[in-house]
């Protein structure tokens, strides 16, 4: 059995007596050089800091040992730690977690906001960009002392820069410290002593959360975008659900792969797109909106070299000789594949495909009012087919 016990910046002092008999009993314990510096004369178990590779260790911690090992963590070892990582590895039923107070915990008690209204994000694996956001509020896990720094900077270009940061410092423990200040702030007077035992408060400002299809003009683009009305029924089509991935092909600026990452949880997309200065777009507007898409070279060229989609956008190339069957290739079985067309001769390619394999074929046309001399008018934008199926999981 794997014991896992959470402790806090307050160490020893600060643990509830079960936690405490459990290291008490334990013959060895895992941890962070920093977490087992915080054990006392109590503890006399066998101290192990984690070697690198970790995952590796963690398979093989239990080989060869005669009775329970322990681990020691931070806070609430099920809130992005290494509580959930062992359960993945060995079971439910081979960990047991002691869990303590979570720095989320902390974090919201000491600025007064309800943690169910809080939304947590870890920048400890995950780069700074991806804790942006365009209103709320969030703890955020730093990495170490240099993230809120990065994080300010982040929010500053990405004009954000009104957004308030606390940060707060070694939390629950005799050194606990918290400063204020606005993003911008900030990034003119960093402090260079930040605690690498960190988390961040952050109420993002101005405001401007939009749920639904995004207008247009949040992007930036040269033109070459899924237009919002078409946008909104491809996102119908695709289907985002927690944790997929998505192959945005023919990106343009990234839109479709921008929102598909906003519709769901853990939701990430890949953009192919041969145009540099796009691809230039498409690392922008991804540092705007906080989410996780990578922006890269040709398709199909780059296919081997990326992970596995669990669905595939064609917004550009469909008449491309290749291209939809080496999308249809790499889609996994059970996978979907959503293309639109604009032009006669990506039109027949989507119309050859839906012959062979199925699916639905539909076609969209939208006007807008626009200005004829002194009266107004409807303007007809260029219809686009849409192509979508599943692939069989049996052929």
């Amino acid at each position: 059995m794997i014991v896992v016990v959470g402790i806090g910046a307050d160490g020893m002092s600060g643990l509830p007596e079960a936690s405490k008999a459990e290291l008490g009993r334990a013959t060895v314990i895992y941890g962070s050089r920093r977490q087992l510096d915080l054990l006392d004369e109590s503890v006399t178990a066998s101290r192990r800091a984690w070697p690198s590779p970790l995952v590796s260790a963690l398979r093989s911690m239990l080989d060869g040992v005669d009775g329970d090992v322990h681990v020691v963590a931070s806070g609430d070892p099920l809130l992005h730690g290494i509580g959930s990582t062992l359960i993945r590895v060995h079971g439910a039923d081979t960990v047991v977690v002691l869990p303590h107070v979570s720095s989320v915990t902390l974090a919201c008690s000491r600025v007064g906001w309800a943690v169910q209204d809080t939304e947590i994000i870890s920048l400890v694996t995950n780069p700074p960009h991806t804790a942006v956001r365009r209103g709320g509020q969030a703890i955020v896990l730093s990495r170490d002392g240099s993230t809120p720094a990065e994080l300010a900077r982040l929010l500053t270009d990405t004009d954000r820069g009104d957004s308030e940061l606390t940060i707060l410092e070694q939390l629950g423990g005799p050194k606990e410290l918290r400063r204020s200040s606005t993003a911008r702030e900030w990034v003119a007077r960093p402090p260079a002593d930040v605690d690498d035992l960190n988390v961040m408060a952050v109420r993002y400002l101005p405001d401007e959360r939009r749920f639904g299809s995004l207008p247009d003009g949040l992007f930036a683009h040269d033109g070459q975008i899924t237009k919002q009305a078409i946008r909104a029924a491809t996102l119908a089509a695709l289907a985002p659900r927690p944790g997929e991935m998505l192959w945005d092909v023919g990106a343009g600026s990234g839109s479709v792969s921008i929102e598909w990452c906003l519709s769901g949880p853990g939701c990430r997309a890949i953009a192919f797109e041969r145009d540099e200065e796009r691809r230039a777009r498409i690392t922008a507007n991804v540092r705007a909106f906080g989410v996780r898409v990578e922006a890269t070279f040709d398709a199909p060229e780059t296919f081997g070299f990326t992970p596995p989609p669990d669905v595939i956008f064609v917004g550009g190339g469909v008449s491309q000789p290749g291209l939809m069957d080496a999308c249809w290739d790499k889609l996994v079985p059970g996978g979907r594949l959503v293309a639109n067309a604009v032009t006669v001769e990506s039109e027949a390619v989507l119309a050859q495909w839906y012959s062979r394999v199925g699916g639905e074929l539909r076609r969209f046309q939208h006007h807008h009012g626009d200005a004829v001399g002194a009266f107004t008018g409807w303007r007809a934008a260029m219809p686009v087919t849409q192509w979508s199926v599943t692939k069989p999981r049996t052929t």
